[in-house]
């Protein structure tokens, strides 16, 4: 009989977390950190939340809990989830269950003891495993075969696993662009291509979270690709269609080659319209945040970067603009410019070298105070009302033109 395979991570050893497993394993019960956790450890990538699965039942997690020093808030009781809040952080700790009823939306569960029906209600495969307080992992499904293969599968039949719930479409290709590799299962995405309709039952959060999380992968531009090919993409971002997504791959590919962070944001701007109605209509139809439409809509409004721009003009559009909407243009109007540039067009390596430093310099822009003050405007002759206004205007043009130079006396002996 071959050993089981065992993880080995910090957060496992950590005290809390082993007291929080024991005192959930006494008296015949048993307690394992469950999912995703567990999977990131078997990748050697760090774990964010970590989840616990028990044959504990919920009102008796909640008096173990406290008995074991901590603090228990039941959070999704019903479903069997108790949030045990610890030193070194809060576990959301679920019963073993199976679902009885769903509507695609929500389910009606059942507690049990059983691992492996638990590990047959989980949406794939390599995020129902299990792993005790000693690191040995309990594998029902197949999971540890399909990480090493780089292979996102759901648990036993696709559509079964997505009519329980239509957000794991979106899901599918989540976790396909942070963990798959070549091709997605074929079963799976011949489903989530059947069933895309379901993803109109969904509510717009549920839908822009997961479009964010996959947006926000290393490299998406694979999974957008085969969301396009199912149907999905355009279910859900209808404002991609007819408007190309190669473009993400540029842009991840330059991200990885100068240091840009993941910008979820900046890339879904690499794949839809730069249209003022077309992303306020898209943001209220996502119910994104005020900042993330803000934003959406400035980029729309901003102008094209030009590389032939001199540096003063463009410090001048950086003042009176919005220095956030320049550097989202600025950076996928370079990254285009890059990804040509390796295709072998003429001129763009040239143009490449242009926006690049006109990036750079607006990453460093701060922009001075403007020495004039309305009162200072009044007190030299100008009429109180409109007329100071735009005398302001008149002022911060020359000072700009001017290289932001010229002091507070040579702006008002202008007037």
């Amino acid at each position: 009989m071959t050993s089981p395979t065992r993880i080995d991570a910090d957060w496992l050893r950590a005290e809390p977390l082993q007291r929080l497993l024991s005192a959930l394993s006494e008296n015949g019960e048993e307690a394992r950190v469950a999912g995703g956790a567990v999977r990131n450890a078997l990748m050697k990538r760090d774990a964010t939340d970590i989840d616990v699965a028990t044959t504990v039942l919920p009102q008796e997690t909640i008096r173990r809990a406290e008995a074991a020093g901590f603090r228990a808030v039941p959070t999704g009781i019903e479903h069997g989830t108790i949030t045990v809040v610890t030193p070194g952080g809060p576990f959301e700790v679920t019963t073993l269950r199976e679902d009885i009823e769903t509507d695609g939306r929500r389910a009606v569960v059942r507690f049990g003891r059983d691992w492996k029906r638990d590990a047959e209600r989980r949406d794939f495969t390599i995020n129902a495993l299990y792993a005790d307080k000693d690191g040995a992992v309990l594998d029902l499904v197949g999971g540890i075969k399909d990480i090493e293969a780089g292979v996102l599968r759901f648990v036993g039949d696709p559509e079964t696993r997505i009519r329980e719930d239509y957000l794991r479409t979106l899901r599918f290709f989540r976790f396909f662009a942070w963990y798959g590799s070549g091709r997605p299962d074929a079963a799976g995405l011949r489903a989530s291509a059947r069933l895309k309709d379901g993803l109109s039952r969904l509510s717009a959060e549920r839908v822009w979270m997961e479009l964010r999380k996959l947006l926000a992968a290393p490299d998406p531009s694979r999974a957008l690709l085969w969301m396009r090919q199912a149907g999905v993409l355009t279910a859900v971002l209808p404002e991609s269609e007819k408007w190309g997504i190669d473009a993400i791959h540029l842009l991840t590919q330059a991200e990885a080659a100068l240091g840009w962070p993941a910008d979820a944001l900046l890339r879904l701007q690499a794949i839809v319209p730069p249209d003022p109605e077309r992303m306020v209509a898209m943001a209220g139809r996502l119910k994104l945040s005020n900042a993330e439409r803000d934003r959406l809509l400035a980029w729309t409004q901003a102008d094209k970067p030009d590389p032939a721009m001199a540096d003063g003009a463009l410090r001048a559009r950086l003042f009176f603009g919005d220095r956030q909407a320049i550097l989202d243009r600025l950076r996928l109007a370079l990254a285009s410019a890059r990804g040509r540039a390796a295709g072998g067009a003429p001129d763009a390596l040239a143009e490449a070298a242009a926006l690049s430093r006109q990036l750079d310099i607006a990453s460093r822009f701060d922009p001075p105070a403007f020495p004039v003050s309305g009162s200072d405007v009044v007190a030299a002759g100008t009429p109180a009302g409109p007329e100071v206004g735009r005398a302001i205007d008149r002022l911060k043009r020359l000072w700009v033109d001017g290289g932001f130079v010229m002091s507070r006396e040579d702006l008002l002996a202008r007037l």
